[in-house]
């Protein structure tokens, strides 16, 4: 089992080798030969992303449900919300969620998505497999899922971030440095890497130069960067392919400054009413500036709820009472986004996943079998405080993704898990191989897609074996 230090030590280790290395390249010889890339249903992707562990008894796939009151069972109650009815008929999800719910009939439901134990339940390790696909450690700093789209897509505006991170501060907060491991080109160099945007409502302030410089004096700054960044003193041990995209990265930063997108970035230029709709939190208005910015060009978003240790999705206590809260922060602005872009003609040609690392349970922790240590305090037997009613434990057996749009099949649901605990994935089982290469074939992008670092193949879904899920499909 490795320790969070352990992990750390090894993801910096592999991210300083990996600034020396060569370009990749996509493989050349008969097995490129053979990758066709399949046509294209989406031009972008939205991943909303519920960081920390989004139960999905308690979300989009409920099970039998009790109120609390002491003394209850845990063995009595799976989920902690009601059932309620949604635009498909016979499709239930938790109340809590009723906007999401009427517009429910334009996703596809995949109730079967399974996670691994690894071993060790930490969020960064599989927050880190989910975004990249690989499990950490490995020998080189692997690229995000959007990275990836970025790399082998190109930017649909020449002008726009082809990548864009919303929401999830990188410094100050818990387990930052094992979030930067994963929230980055990796071996691609920077140019592929996100525009990382922490709070949706001062996005505009990061496609502005500095308040009361002019723009002859910001380019006369901005040449002297980048003298300064050949000439730093980490140059000499970063390959020459990893300096020129890092001054590339720079460049389409500063061309981005005088462009007229860069208006995208200003979510107050929204009518009052729709700012309003949006807005129930930080998550909210990252929806509505992801809207934008797809409008305008980018071409992968993920906008999240943030993970930090123990508060929001990482509900080890207070589990319902946190539930509910969330409930209330992601319906509307979900349910909106979705209208939104369905009415402006974008949602056929747009990709909207909602995700998390893996699910929860009141007494499993991981899945049947795991050696993983209970990481909650929570009774197991029955539950005599408020505080104890919820999902405390991690669970990686079933956990449900939520597909709208980009030629998705429309209230449609895919595998299923068990009526009673554990909720395990019994119905077509859905690997994180298999549903990057779905999300890779809708956007295009062969599964097999291979690029060569140091004369060593490196995958799109790791080693090229993943496989779409074609059943989900319209």
């Amino acid at each position: 089992m490795q320790s969070r230090r352990e992990l750390l030590r090894s993801l910096a280790t592999a991210a300083t080798a990996t600034l020396a290395l060569p370009e990749p390249r996509a493989r050349a010889g008969t097995e490129a030969a053979t990758i066709i890339h399949p046509a294209a249903k989406a031009d972008a992707i939205i991943v909303l992303w519920m960081a920390g562990g989004m139960a999905a008894p308690d979300t989009f796939d409920p099970k039998k449900y009790k109120p609390f009151e002491p003394g209850l069972a845990v063995a009595d109650v799976i989920s902690t919300f009601p059932a309620i009815p949604t635009a498909i008929d016979g499709v239930h999800i938790c109340d809590g969620l009723p906007e999401i719910a009427s517009v429910l009939d334009r996703a596809t439901l995949i109730r079967s998505h399974v996670q691994p134990d690894l071993g060790s339940i930490l969020h960064s390790r599989h927050q880190y497999h989910w975004h990249t696909g690989y499990v950490p450690p490995q020998t080189v700093a692997c690229p995000h899922l959007g990275a990836w789209m970025s790399r082998v897509l190109g930017p649909r505006n020449p002008v726009m971030p082809a990548f864009v991170n919303i929401g999830q501060r990188l410094e100050g907060i818990g387990e930052n440095e094992e979030i930067k491991a994963f929230i980055t080109a990796g071996f691609f160099g920077s140019e592929f890497g996100p525009m990382n945007l922490p709070f949706p409502e001062q996005a505009a302030l990061a496609v502005r130069p500095p308040s009361g410089m002019d723009a002859r004096r910001f380019a006369s700054r901005y040449e002297h960067f980048k003298k300064l960044a050949k000439a730093a003193p980490h140059a000499e041990f970063t390959s020459d392919y990893h300096q020129e995209s890092m001054l590339r990265s720079l460049d389409n930063a500063h061309r981005l400054l005088g462009a007229k997108e860069r208006e995208a970035f200003d979510i107050t230029l929204e009518p009052k009413d729709v700012r309003e709709r949006y807005d129930t939190g930080r998550f909210g208005r990252g929806c509505l500036l992801a809207r934008r910015l797809v409008e305008n060009g980018a071409r992968y978003v993920e906008v999240t709820t943030e993970y930090i240790p123990f508060v929001h999705w990482d509900t080890h206590d207070r589990g319902h009472e946190t539930v509910d809260k969330l409930h209330k922060e992601i319906d509307r602005p979900i349910a909106t986004l979705i209208r939104d872009l369905e009415t402006r003609g974008l949602l056929d040609r747009t990709l909207v996943v909602i995700a998390s690392e893996f699910s929860r349970d009141m007494i499993t922790e991981g899945q049947p079998g795991s050696k993983a240590s209970d990481q909650a305090s929570s009774p197991k037997d029955f539950l005599q405080l408020p505080n104890h009613y919820g999902q405390h434990r991690h669970f990686t057996g079933g956990s449900t993704v939520v597909l709208f749009g980009g030629g998705m099949k429309k209230g449609f649901v895919y595998g299923k898990t068990a009526d009673e605990r554990p909720c395990m994935a019994v119905e077509n089982p859905v690997t994180i191989t298999d549903l990057h290469a779905t999300l890779f074939t809708a956007m295009g992008v062969s599964p097999k897609t291979v690029y060569e670092i140091e004369g060593r193949p490196f995958y799109a879904t790791e080693d090229g074996k993943g496989k779409s899920v074609e059943a989900v499909f319209a």
